[in-house]
């Protein structure tokens, strides 16, 4: 259960949350501590400040009076002590004249340095509790003669800063709600698609690749759906391609081995004993051998391509001459379509390439084309030069390319007319990209299509 990511994902979602949460009280709590502090310490220095005050200008007053001299006044210390919610102290030398007619309490003389003139803010402890005290002197003219004290007990700060948490924890506990609720939705929406994307991927692992995966899935779950309906398509059409090659290659190995079974047998056996026959047996053999060898070579040049261990040889290659070899090794095939074999005498031009390579792939160019003309149509063999580039162009009367099915012609085991094992264009198109060239393909239905290799000089 907690292995799931449906569990896992909003469970660490929450306890990214709640990490957050509890870092983020415990610095609201410090930095309420100490505002509540610094509140406290400026409402009672405010406070004796005040009482001070008047405590000051009534021993001013009667000082030097007739009816007796420092005459401390007389305050409503409890009325005091109830309106600002604050214990009211005096401190000062024992014995001051009149000094219990104020009503305040007395403090030690020796709890504060009151003699020094200055507000002073301590912490005073007086039957086990402890309290926030602020002390503001009394002055006799510019000389210091006691000092007011105000104090708060500091459980009042703690309860400001226990009201804030108990506050803070019920916020905390809606909000972790929310978030769960929304981790769960979340979790949901992003979960799904990949559990479907698991159990397709299940299915095409048994071999199934008609699956259907989430059509609509946000951001990068949209990009893996459609890169893995991407990744199934390839690779139903590369075991189609597979099933092809098996079913192509049996074909064209079984039709030359066929033949030359039969031959070696008549031979063996002694059937054919005119020497006439018995050249035309070996001929025969010696033919369907070559085709045999050729089958091979094709599947070992993909074989170096897909691996990228083909190497290629740099020479000066005389194309004009080169499509001559070509268009002289495919003569007979003029007897059933007509080859015309156009270029400019004038222009022999010569490239640095590697010139077995560049006539396997005109080779391969001119094989498919009459693979794909019927018998009675026409191929075209054409060279020209120009903007720094070898074309060698061949055209062909075949029915057409239509514009779908372009790309996965040069595919291997892909043959749009049905014959042979689909090696050619593919062998093609890697030579040409080896060789620093390419492809070209122009084709409309009905009208045949037009291969041309374009080379640099």
């Amino acid at each position: 259960m907690l292995g799931s990511l449906r569990v896992r994902l909003p469970l660490v979602f929450l306890a990214g949350i709640v990490l957050a949460g509890v870092i983020t009280t415990l610095i609201a709590v410090r930095l309420f501590q100490d505002y509540a502090h610094d509140q406290a310490l400026t409402s009672l220095n405010r406070e004796a400040a005040g009482i001070a005050s008047l405590y000051s200008n009534a021993i001013q007053a009667s000082y030097g009076n007739r009816k007796g001299d420092r005459q401390a006044p007389t305050f409503a210390a409890d009325n005091l002590e109830q309106a600002t919610g604050d214990k009211i102290y005096w401190i000062g030398p024992e014995g001051f004249p009149g000094q219990n007619v104020s009503g305040l309490k007395h403090l030690p003389a020796k709890t504060i340095d009151w003699q020094s003139g200055k507000s002073l803010s301590f912490e005073l402890k007086l039957k086990h509790r402890k309290y926030l005290a602020v002390a503001n002197p009394i002055f006799l003219g510019t000389q210091a003669v006691g000092a007011i004290v105000v104090a708060t007990p500091k459980t009042s700060v703690r309860h400001r800063v226990s009201l804030l948490i108990q506050r803070l924890a019920i916020a905390g506990a809606l909000g972790l709600l929310v978030a769960a609720l929304l981790a769960w939705y979340l979790s949901r929406r992003l979960v799904r698609p990949l559990l479907q994307l698991s159990d397709a991927a299940d299915e095409v692992a048994a071999g199934n690749y008609g699956v259907t995966v989430p059509k609509r899935a946000p951001g990068e779950l949209g990009h893996l759906s459609e890169r893995f309906s991407e990744m199934t398509d390839r690779l139903a059409e590369v075991e189609a391609m597979e099933r092809n090659f098996l079913m192509s290659v049996s074909h064209e190995l079984r039709t030359p081995l066929t033949a030359i079974r039969g031959h070696v047998s008549a031979l063996l056996e002694g059937v054919v004993a005119e020497p006439e026959l018995r050249q035309a047996s070996l001929e025969t053999v010696e033919a369907e051998a070559s085709r045999l060898e050729r089958l091979v070579g094709d599947i070992l040049d993909l074989a170096k391509l897909d691996t990228h261990r083909f190497t290629v040889t740099r020479e000066e290659v005389d194309m004009g001459a080169l499509l001559d070899q070509a268009y002289e090794t495919y003569r007979d095939e003029a007897r059933r379509r007509r080859i015309d074999y156009r270029r400019d005498g004038r222009d022999r031009p010569v490239i640095i390439s590697d010139g077995d390579r560049v006539l396997q792939v005109v080779g391969n160019l001119i094989s498919n084309a009459f693979q794909a003309t019927p018998d009675g149509g026409s191929v075209s063999l054409e060279l020209a030069q120009r903007n720094g580039s070898v074309h060698v162009a061949v055209q062909d009367s075949g029915p057409g390319i239509p514009a779908e099915n372009r790309e996965r012609l040069f595919r291997p085991f892909i043959s749009e007319s049905g014959g042979g094992t689909g090696l050619g264009l593919a062998i093609a198109k890697e030579l040409s990209a080896a060789l620093g060239g390419r492809i070209e393909l122009s084709s409309e239905v009905g009208r045949g299509s037009r291969f041309e290799l374009v080379l640099p000089t």
